[in-house]
């Protein structure tokens, strides 16, 4: 669903922000993207989502390439950064039925997704009011609903769970096992909450100064240590 090969960038053409990343995502993977503020998460979601163009290496998603076809890869991929810019002007439901337009989802499909995931979010009454009345968590959830109701095939958070109340959290986690197991969907978030990609994710990824310095099966990576040990000794050591 998502591979990147060799991607490099660097944004003063003398140290590299990612150096060589090559990382694979298949269907109905949940992989966690770890490593130290400024070690190239951001960098790296930025350009496979196609916010920032980059020369060096190759991303494809669901075999189409982020450089050439990228109006291909953006149709079956949902991107919520940390912290995502709204329209201030529009209402909850405005913003969602944009989204919508964009992505061509029909009258009845986005009613039906929209009363959904409003609903498991809890924002329905909400749906009405400007969004900038909204609160932090209330723009992450209408984020999240505008992400999620064209269907797409592969899901990338930046920190999804900041700023979301603890039922909202789970909520999302439910959200990320449903699509990938029953959807065949693949799922690849950044987040500094360690405990939570160790529970989630059965691919983990962790990178470190922007080289990748372990990728793979979650249980593998991990063995007999928890996933913050692995953490620690690998930035300590490499």
């Amino acid at each position: 669903m998502l591979e990147i090969k060799n991607f490099s960038f660097s944004y003063d053409k003398r140290k590299k922000a990612v150096d060589g990343l090559s990382l694979t995502v298949e269907a109905g993977d949940i992989c966690g993207f770890i490593g130290a503020n400024g070690a190239g998460k951001t960098t790296t979601i930025r350009a496979l989502t196609g916010v920032m163009d980059f020369t060096e290496g190759e991303i494809t998603i669901d075999g189409h390439s982020v450089k050439r076809d990228p109006i291909a890869c953006k149709k079956v991929t949902a991107y919520v950064p940390d912290n995502p810019d709204l329209y201030d002007f529009m209402t909850g439901i405005q913003y969602i039925n944009f989204i919508c337009d964009v992505y061509g989802v029909g009258r009845d499909e986005r009613q039906q997704s929209i009363a959904k995931y409003a609903g498991i979010f809890e924002l329905t009454s909400a749906l009405g009011d400007l969004i900038s009345s909204y609160s932090h968590g209330m723009k992450q959830k209408v984020a999240l609903i505008a992400a999620l109701v064209h269907n797409p095939r592969l899901m990338v958070f930046d920190e999804p769970f900041v700023g979301l109340d603890p039922m909202a959290q789970h909520n999302v986690k439910q959200i990320m096992l449903e699509k990938c197991q029953q959807d065949g969907c693949a799922v690849i978030f950044s987040s500094h909450g360690l405990d939570v990609v160790q529970k989630l994710c059965n691919k983990v990824a962790i990178i470190r100064q922007g080289k990748l310095v372990t990728a793979g099966e979650t249980e593998k990576v991990i063995g007999d240590q928890s996933l913050e040990d692995v953490f620690l000794e690998l930035n300590e050591h490499a």
